[in-house]
């Protein structure tokens, strides 16, 4: 067994390889429109497809109490290796549109098994320091995020299907990883039964329900915002008549957030994990109002600048809203707790994803981006609503 201070290395390394299934179809999704005769709109329904996957994934987690019932570290490995199974099947020389959906929901679903799990086995091993180690795993999931951006520009020497190759050699190797170096945590606390009521019942503590709000208003925003980071930078470039390198800024944009991720947890040891937060949602609900006319500029320096602090503050206050889910939970349903939450957070990207596609087959104006305000705006008042450690006059 590794010795403690090896474990996060492990869980944050494993939880990049397995999350850069994510986005997969995203960063090829240009090629993926050619070679199976699809409309520009399939970018919006493979994203919300394994959003979806991972909604019905984390609710049958959730309903079944299956990260609290087994070992976390085999749950993690079997939803890797087919996570990884089912996205092999993007390469499929036959695939629909359907096909393709399909694929896309199940390794979502699989995902489900991963990205919440990893969550639950830091907690098992981390009771001080949870919102530091929550930081680096987040931020393993923002550069797995990322990952598959960097891979595209050498689909010009090789095939796109490398790419989904590549995602999926990772997430068995993540996998891995995880079932042979982490066993289960010494603050692992079994719950045999299975409790269909876990889903209500969390929710009828007012610090967690404000929590967990939070974190919804936050979800709004956040995947939307990485889903069209490349549509932002094809309008940007369609309209000012530009050359841009948009795989590669793609991943500099929402990599850049893994950095963020850090830098809020060592922040939040100072001015508190709530301020942080409030602080990351209302700059990132900045962003998103100012948005439309700061990429109506023709500095484009101006504009990258912009897109990297905001693909920085959009995640800073995730794996802190994460610990405070976690702390506020009770322990032997912590890890269903993660994964409900978990499961009305990315139902509610679907909607602001779709959205904002719907609205883009109308119009090419950056003004659109500004419905992502909504979540932060939210976000923020639920953090503040009934905490009078939190007040607007102290923020």
């Amino acid at each position: 067994m590794p010795h403690t201070k090896q474990i996060l290395p492990l869980i944050v390394i494993a939880q990049f390889c397995c999350t850069s299934l994510w986005f997969a179809s995203n960063s090829v999704i240009d090629n993926i429109i050619l070679d199976f005769d699809l409309n520009k709109s399939a970018i919006g329904n493979l994203t919300s497809a394994i959003q979806f996957g991972f909604i019905i994934g984390t609710l049958v987690f959730a309903i079944f109490n299956i990260a609290d019932r087994f070992s976390a570290s085999k749950v993690f490995f079997v939803s890797a290796v087919m996570a990884s199974l089912f996205n092999l099947g993007i390469v499929w020389q036959n695939n629909t549109l359907v096909s393709l959906l399909f694929f896309r929901f199940v390794s979502g679903f699989f995902l489900a098994g991963i990205y919440p799990v990893g969550m639950k086995i830091a907690s098992d091993y981390f009771k001080e320091g949870l919102g530091k180690s929550l930081s680096f795993l987040v931020g393993a999931l923002v550069i797995g995020t990322a990952f598959p951006h960097i891979l595209n520009p050498l689909t010009r020497y090789i095939n796109w299907q490398a790419v989904i190759l590549t995602t999926s050699a990772l997430s068995i190797l993540g996998g891995v990883l995880i079932f042979s170096f982490v066993p289960n945590g010494p603050y692992l606390k079994i719950n045999k039964s299975v409790n269909v009521y876990a889903f209500a019942t969390i929710f009828k503590d007012k610090n967690f329900r404000n929590v967990a709000f939070g974190y919804f208003g936050h979800m709004w925003e956040l995947y939307t915002f990485w889903a069209f980071v490349p549509v932002i930078l094809k309008l940007y470039q369609t309209q000012f008549n530009i050359n841009l390198n948009i795989s590669l800024w793609s991943f500099i944009i929402i990599a850049s957030g893994s950095l963020s991720c850090v830098i809020g947890g060592y922040i939040s040891r100072k001015a508190g994990t709530r301020k942080t937060i409030v602080i990351a949602l209302t700059l990132s609900g900045l962003c998103c109002l100012i948005a439309p006319f700061l990429l109506n500029i023709s500095l484009i320096s101006v504009v990258i600048l912009f897109l990297i602090f905001w693909g920085m503050v959009v995640i800073m206050d995730s794996p802190l809203l994460s610990t405070l889910v976690a702390q506020n939970a009770d322990a032997k349903t912590r890890g269903t707790a993660l994964t409900i939450v978990n499961c009305i957070g990315y139902s509610i990207t679907i909607i602001s994803i779709q959205l904002t596609s719907y609205l883009l087959s109308f119009t090419n104006s950056m003004f659109i981006f500004i419905i992502l305000a909504i979540g932060p705006v939210l976000g923020v008042i639920s953090l503040v609503k009934n905490n009078k450690a939190l007040s607007w006059k102290s923020i």
